[in-house]
């Protein structure tokens, strides 16, 4: 991809932007487009001059905020009136999907190397829609929306959403503010959510949008433990500093509770249940429960009552959580177990930690992030009972997401109410971990997609993306999950796999769709002509087909009730040489017998489009779960997969007996 996604422009909807980073230098960049026709609003310590070849525009809003929340109150932390970034999350979105190459870019020293975005010669246009306050007004995004489609954008990154549950498409804002930049030919890239590892928590599941799953890379960051008896264990932590190389007493937090806590809240290490005189100038070990796993809590309760450090046992995850005050190293149960059966055969059991180290390769990627949200969407089953529903029930694609080095705004620290950090400087860069982290990953392949195929619309993107994916971690297993515990990874965990960059330039076949299939998509969900011209400004009528819902024409199939038989249509269109023959092959999910109709593809150059039917055969008498399976299309270079999604259901059970 030698383009480096030059010729598109990415618009980032989000909290602003900081731009003085390094990742926003506009060296080697051509001006903006004569089809751009966005503006570079001026505002609270930001003006045109913020402005470069590199941020062609900027935006702000906040009428919408405060007719929602009330009049914007910034006496309380830091935040302007203007485009300019104050929370960082804005800043580390943009550079991640182009930000410039930054040389020796750090965190404190830690993950150093060259830090750059997926599109680094992509324009960025930003929209500032949500604030360091918090939240973010739904007229706002709705605004937002019309603006980067009057401006001109290719791709929309869009790293927000709500957690379940669930608005329809026809009452979302990020439904309805997609449509329309998707019916005008511009790709809207969101995040799957952080609701994870629980099912039926993913977000943004419109089957117009691309929907964003976390996954992990090979980065970690080490922290030896050393107990008193020299016995050492290895978690993982950004710990950089020096106060903890001596050693200090342990102390278990079941063991502070305050006189007047549950001691299975101080277990977990909730605020207010620690024993501060017990606690004071020790390490305390916290375990994870169902109702408190965050270490950022845990670590906050024990620098309330100034302990020196946390140990945090929680359930295996290769996402390291970023505390401030006083060092968290993060272990798992079995480690955390070890550390208590030698806090009690010890009569006064200490510990000291070692600086972070940063090592790549060491660890096994990618894996899907403990935190990412899992389908199947719990919007979906309140309109099973219209037919058989064949959309989309999962993320689409997983991308990187977890521990991720991007450029941050130095106005905000989260250190900056801690009186033992005020020595550190500003923050340049920061690693965090979410999918508001893998959304601007794909934004940016997306970008470089767009570059090099201008006339492929959002859907072709997205199959080319989707049929493309990979199934396999570095070392060729089957991707893995992380979760409770971590199990082999499946389509509601990552969609049609981890996004492979390359073979999407080339994905041989794609199955596209316009603006018209999406319309009669919602035609068909059951929404009324009213209901149905409100959401997308067109006085275009409704043409119901009991069979649309089934055939919309997704890189994938899901049957969330498959009775007996069922057949489902599919169009491809071939993208790759003209003259070329696609044989199938069918992995079928656990209960069914799949048969594809014809079995051979053609193609020639006067035949570039071709249907073909997948019928699904119910094996099983009883209710069974999902299952999941693949079909392929080979050429013998292209392997065009799309993944295969199946639930059977009763039907009728004792007249077939």
């Amino acid at each position: 991809m030698s383009q480096s996604g030059n010729g598109s422009i990415i618009g980032v909807m989000d909290t602003g932007i900081w731009p003085e980073s390094a990742s926003f230098k506009d060296e080697g960049m051509e001006n903006a487009p004569p089809r751009w026709k966005g503006i570079c609003q001026q505002g609270e310590k930001f003006n045109s001059s913020h402005c470069n070849r590199k941020i062609i525009g900027a935006r702000w809003y906040v009428k919408g905020y405060e007719a929602e929340f009330g009049k914007m109150n910034t006496s309380d932390g830091v935040e302007y009136l203007s485009p300019r970034d104050a929370s960082g999350h804005g800043t580390h979105t943009s550079s991640t999907a182009a930000g410039a190459p930054v040389q020796n870019a750090s965190f404190m020293g830690l993950a150093q190397g060259v830090a750059r975005g997926g599109a680094p010669f992509a324009w960025l246009a930003v929209y500032k829609v949500c604030w360091a306050t918090g939240g973010c007004s739904s007229a706002d995004i709705l605004a937002a929306f019309d603006d980067a489609i009057f401006d001109g954008v290719d791709v929309l990154s869009v790293s927000l959403g709500s957690p379940p549950p669930l608005d329809t498409y026809i009452d979302d804002v990020l439904s309805i503010g997609s449509y329309h930049a998707v019916t005008k030919g511009i790709s809207v890239v969101c995040s799957a959510g952080n609701s994870g590892p629980y099912s039926q928590s993913v977000i943004n599941t419109a089957p117009w949008v691309i929907t964003v799953a976390a996954s992990t890379i090979d980065r970690a960051f080490p922290t030896v433990i050393t107990l008193g008896n020299n016995q050492t264990f290895v978690g993982q932590a950004f710990y950089t500093g020096e106060d903890m190389n001596e050693f200090h007493p342990i102390v278990n937090g079941q063991d502070i509770a305050a006189d007047d806590s549950d001691e299975d809240r101080a277990k977990s290490c909730v605020s207010g249940t620690l024993n501060a005189t017990l606690a004071r100038g020790k390490v305390v070990l916290c375990f994870a429960t169902r109702s408190q796993s965050s270490a950022i809590v845990a670590t906050s309760a024990v620098l309330d009552v100034q302990g020196a450090g946390v140990i945090f046992a929680q359930f295996p995850t290769k996402d390291v959580t970023l505390t401030w005050g006083i060092p968290c190293v993060q272990i798992d149960f079995a480690i955390g177990t070890s550390l208590l059966t030698y806090m009690d055969m010890t009569r006064n059991p200490i510990v000291k930690f070692s600086p972070t180290e940063t090592a790549v390769g060491q660890q096994i990627s990618p894996e899907v992030a403990f935190f990412s949200s899992r389908g199947p969407s719990s919007l979906s089953p309140s309109v099973l009972k219209l037919m058989y529903l064949s959309v989309w029930l999962q993320p689409d694609i997983a991308a990187p997401g977890v521990n991720i080095l991007a450029s941050w705004s130095p106005a905000y620290s989260p250190f900056q109410s801690d009186m033992t950090q005020k020595h550190l400087p500003p923050l340049d860069f920061s690693i965090d971990s979410g999918t508001s982290m893998s959304c601007p990953h794909i934004s940016g392949i997306v970008a470089l997609l767009k570059a090099i195929h201008r006339t492929w619309s959002p859907a072709a993107i997205k199959s080319a993306l989707v049929s493309t994916a990979s199934l396999k971690d570095e070392y060729g297993q089957c991707t893995v999950a992380e979760g409770a515990p971590h199990k082999q990874a499946d389509p509601f965990d990552y969609g049609g796999g981890h996004v492979d960059p390359n073979k999407a330039i080339a994905p041989g076949l794609i199955y596209d769709m316009g603006s018209s299939d999406y319309f009669h998509f919602l035609c068909s969900m059951g929404y009324n002509h009213t209901t149905i011209s409100s959401m997308t400004r067109s006085s275009r009528r409704c043409n119901k087909s009991a069979n649309f819902l089934v055939n919309l024409n997704l890189p994938s199939i899901t049957i969330p009730e498959l009775k007996n038989n069922l057949t489902v249509s599919r169009k491809v269109t071939n993208v790759g040489p003209a003259n070329s023959i696609y044989t199938a092959f069918v992995e079928a999910p656990a209960g069914t017998e799949v048969i594809v109709k014809p079995s051979i593809l053609r193609f020639n150059s006067t035949t570039r489009n071709l249907k073909f039917k997948v019928i699904f055969c119910s094996t099983l008498r009883v209710q069974g779960r999902y299952s999941f399976g693949n079909l392929f299309w080979l050429d013998g270079f292209h392997v065009v997969r799309i993944p295969l999604t199946v639930r059977t259901v009763i039907d009728n059970f004792y007249a077939q007996t």
